[in-house]
């Protein structure tokens, strides 16, 4: 039976970079995982004021996280940190106090930028918050997706180099699922 993982991607945008390359994930991830994107834009922002009675996008949001196996994070960096929508669905997700849906759900955090570092910075804060939410992350191999812009092909999907790091770092994330 597959794992199933959820996907957060931290950007919005219609055309986003992030999306695509979750999008290339689910295509090249084995029959052993089953990657599902969870949308994160329509989170409303937390406020510790909701938790009696939270709207019904948290609930249905820390729904799916809670019946998910692992979780994968996409994002780009910026201001050279985590989106607020990003944040905000980490937020949503560890509260209230107690009663979070992400421990011990394995980990992985993917980061991409036209720059040539490709998001590690944000990657970094990222998997600092996911250390206090009890979310153990795969270490090795990191993923910082440099030149995010230059690596497609006219179809959409990654170039061939790109492909090949995707494809072992989906395989390698599969096998850290596989531990819990």
């Amino acid at each position: 039976m597959a794992k199933k993982i959820a996907v957060l991607v931290g950007s919005l945008r219609k055309e986003s970079v992030n999306r695509k390359l979750a999008l290339e994930l689910q295509r090249l991830a084995s029959d052993g995982l089953e990657l599902e994107i969870v949308e994160i834009g329509n989170l409303q922002h937390y406020n510790q004021d909701f938790d009696a009675n939270p709207p019904q996008e948290w609930v249905s949001f820390r729904e799916k996280i809670k019946c998910s196996d692992g979780v994968l994070f996409v994002s780009p960096e910026y201001n050279r940190t985590i989106p607020g929508v990003l944040k905000n669905a980490i937020d949503v997700g560890s509260r209230p106090y107690g009663q979070g849906v992400w421990a011990g759900k394995p980990g992985g955090v993917m980061t991409s930028s036209p720059s040539g570092i490709g998001g590690a910075i944000a990657n970094h804060h990222i998997r600092q918050a996911l250390v206090f939410i009890d979310v153990p992350v795969m270490q090795q191999p990191e993923a910082y997706i440099a030149d995010a812009f230059g690596i497609w092909n006219e179809d959409g999907t990654a170039v061939a180099e790109t492909e090949k790091f995707l494809k072992s770092w989906i395989d390698a994330y599969e096998s850290w699922v596989n531990k819990f």
